[in-house]
């Protein structure tokens, strides 16, 4: 598989937890409007049936808006769905294999919590991109380890890919990680929990530059 053209630069859109697929999806559809970089689908607590399901709904909202689809934690879901690309933490398996079993033409993205030693190892394992977080206080993860806005800026400098940051996004706070280097900035809430999911996102199009 060739590898495709992302462009990783902009909002990565992760999902809310949630047993109830239809607002689930509602919420999704209405935040696609706003055009992210990225989304991703996650769930800690659904059974593995219930996260096909989503997950499944998800992709093909993504994929009618264009937009590329990543599953969290999962590469075995990420590959039966033919999504996008898969995100992997310190547990979710090799990242060699699920480079090999991606192929190029998918991305892999590595969180790399506060740990410079996991950024070079997802390096070097092919990784897309590097996340970093929380780099501000986190709702979702309220005992996640702090994250320097720095490490972005060393990140972008020495590995020469492309930077996420996570934890406690807002609005207000975004411009601070993208001048510290983020290209992508992964916000669930800040989205997710606004009146107009869509023109969120679209605030974080403009937050980058990009054009609405």
């Amino acid at each position: 598989m060739a590898k495709r053209d992302f462009a990783l630069r902009g909002l990565y859109l992760i999902t809310p937890d949630t047993a109830d697929s239809a607002a689930l999806l509602a919420g999704v559809r209405r935040a696609l409007a706003g055009r992210p970089a990225l989304v991703q689908y996650r769930s800690k607590h659904a059974d593995a049936a219930l996260r096909r399901e989503q997950a499944a709904g998800v992709a093909a909202l993504c994929r009618e808006a264009g937009v590329p689809f990543i599953v969290n934690d999962s590469l075995e879901l990420a590959l039966a769905l033919e999504a996008d690309g898969v995100h992997l933490g310190r547990d979710d398996g090799d990242l060699r294999a699920a480079r090999a079993a991606l192929g190029p033409g998918r991305i892999l993205g590595v969180t790399c919590y506060n740990e410079w030693e996991r950024a070079e190892e997802g390096a070097a394992a092919g990784a897309d991109y590097m996340a970093f977080g929380a780099v501000f206080a986190s709702s979702t993860k309220p005992a996640a380890v702090h994250a320097p806005l720095d490490l972005l800026t060393r990140a972008r400098r020495e590995l020469e890919l492309p930077v996420a940051a996570i934890g406690g996004i807002t609005l207000d706070n975004a411009p601070q990680a993208i001048a510290a280097g983020a290209d992508l900035l992964a916000v669930i809430a800040d989205v997710f929990d606004y009146p107009d999911p869509g023109a969120r996102a679209a605030a974080y199009r403009a937050a980058f530059g990009l054009p609405g």
